[in-house]
């Protein structure tokens, strides 16, 4: 295996204790792939920048073949693709930032998708950052956006839903294994995702959800992404970081405004305040971006033409006679349209048999 199979090379210089994704980038770059490094001797590692000797002594001693090519296997019996930076399909965008995964796991498919976004967002989020995060994500799907986020609970998996309501791509980037689904309520979303869009991480299979993954996934979030959109974040949110690798990855931030005495949009009016652009709707970030739309019709791509017509009808809160005599359709189809419309997260029912958009 170790002579035909070239990801073999990759996966175990990335199992190489003391080699980080900016170092394997560097010894990639000078030796043009993995297993010159591995044949290179001690004096031609020792003359990469960056590379002492301590971290070419155990290039040199790497003893893991075993586990690297138990590994592959599994890969194999779980129809999961590695995708390594020599590859034409591995995001190109991604290639550009300071310490790019040097391979990833693919669950599903991954397109260049040049036309991206990161929506981003609390795990403990309130109701209205739940309906714009899905609602912001539906619209942009349907306006040829993917949609990338990390499947976590909250903003996370809002986002990915909204995304594959618009009838577009999503990209989930995961802080374990991919092949471990967390949190495992979202194992429904995961099968979705795999199959309108792709589930990655540069994790190896059965890694679990360490907290320190998640930082560390986030540059990858932001990373394959034109800009990313905070919906709601605390001032000690992960969210942050995405917006702060954003910027330093010459990325566009964007942020939803909240409530002042609202502790979910603390870290969110923070970023505004800094500088970050305000998103009332998709078209402050299209127009940010700059391109022009894949496709015409808004978020509403994705509805039946009754929940359409009962969606325009609550520009305002309305009772549920009033939407009635608006629409014209039996009682029967309103209730039944309504339930829809709050089952996808785009209208919520108040007191009184009011009904209103969320978000």
């Amino acid at each position: 295996m170790r002579g035909s199979d070239e990801t073999f090379y990759w996966l175990s210089l990335g199992r190489v204790y003391g080699i980080g994704c900016h170092t394997f980038k560097s010894l990639i770059e000078h030796f043009g792939s993995p297993k010159r490094v591995f044949d290179a001797s001690l004096k031609e590692l020792l003359q990469v920048e960056g590379i002492g000797r301590e971290t070419a002594e155990r290039i040199r001693s790497f003893r893991g073949w075993k586990d690297v090519e138990e590994e592959l296997e599994r890969v194999r019996e779980k129809g999961i693709r590695i995708i390594t930076m020599k590859d034409g399909d591995y995001p190109s965008r991604l290639k550009e930032i300071y310490d790019p995964p040097p391979f990833l796991y693919v669950k599903g498919d991954l397109h260049r998708d040049e036309r991206a976004i990161a929506v981003v967002g609390s795990r403990r989020a309130s109701p209205y950052g739940l309906g714009v995060a899905h609602r912001m994500a539906m619209e942009l799907a349907s306006l040829g956006f993917t949609i990338v986020s990390g499947m976590a609970r909250g903003i996370d998996s809002q986002a990915h839903r909204g995304a594959l309501m618009g009838g577009g791509r999503t990209v989930a980037v995961l802080g374990s294994g991919v092949d471990v689904v967390y949190p495992a309520e979202n194992k429904a979303l995961y099968r979705e995702i795999e199959k309108r869009g792709a589930v990655v991480s540069e994790f190896p299979l059965s890694t679990p959800p360490h907290g320190r993954n998640f930082p560390r996934r986030n540059r990858i979030i932001s990373g394959l992404s034109l800009g990313v959109l905070v919906v709601e974040a605390s001032c000690r949110s992960g969210s942050l970081i995405t917006a702060r690798l954003a910027l330093e990855q010459g990325r566009e931030v964007f942020a939803i405004p909240g409530s002042i005495t609202s502790g979910w949009s603390k870290g969110t009016n923070a970023l505004i305040k800094e500088g970050a652009k305000l998103v009332q709707g998709v078209e402050d970030i299209v127009e940010e971006i700059g391109l022009p739309l894949a496709r015409e019709g808004g978020f509403e791509t994705g509805l039946t033409d009754r929940e359409r017509l009962l969606y325009n009808a609550l520009e305002e809160p309305e009772h549920i006679d009033i939407i009635i005599k608006k629409t014209g359709l039996k009682p029967e189809e309103v209730y039944l349209g309504l339930l829809n419309l709050e089952s996808k997260g785009l209208i919520a029912e108040y007191p009184g048999k009011i009904f209103g958009r969320k978000g």
